[in-house]
């Protein structure tokens, strides 16, 4: 690792450690059930929850809000090495903004926990999915979510399974629920 990927990883490691901390304390028994499989935890999800190209949705949140989804199980995600916010899942982002200010759901929280796929070093893709998060929550803020609202802790590669890129895109995403 040179040295500008290292000192980026260990600050990211700093800024990480309160809040990973602070989830893993966290009560996360609430299930959640992609298209198409059986209910999985949040914390050991090997497939995300419902969603878009890059977002894994809670069940209680798409219920809340109404969302509707198409299957997320054949859709890509974010791109290996990437945490940029593709242009097609602005729209949902958009539906969740106004559920969490105007909507139903006015005023609620949201935890954006971003992920990555398997492969590289645990360091880095800590980083990797709190960037990912990041890109989520400052597109938030920008459709008028409060900063205060919101959430982001990475997961990293902790979680993620996949065995081969279709599976590995899978493990590349961000995963939006209510807290």
């Amino acid at each position: 690792m040179n040295r500008s990927r290292l000192a980026f990883a260990l600050s990211t490691l700093l800024t990480l450690a309160i809040p990973a901390a602070a989830a893993g304390c966290a009560d996360n028994t609430s299930a959640v059930k992609p298209l198409g499989e059986p209910s999985v935890q949040t914390t050991t999800a090997a497939a995300p929850p419902r969603g878009t190209r890059t977002m894994g949705v809670s069940n209680d949140l798409a219920s809340a809000c109404k969302l509707d989804f198409g299957n997320v199980n054949s859709a890509p995600k974010f791109d290996f090495d990437k945490s940029d916010l593709p242009p097609e899942d602005r729209d949902v982002l958009g539906q969740i903004a106004k559920c969490v200010t105007v909507g139903p759901m006015k005023g609620r929280g949201l935890q954006l926990v971003g992920r990555t796929d398997p492969r590289g070093e645990s360091e880095y893709n800590l980083g990797l999915g709190e960037h990912r998060a990041d890109a989520v929550a400052k597109y938030l803020e920008a459709l008028g979510v409060p900063s205060g609202q919101l959430g982001e802790t990475s997961r990293g590669k902790l979680d993620a399974n996949g065995t081969d890129e279709a599976t590995w895109r899978r493990d590349r995403r961000v995963d939006i629920m209510l807290r």
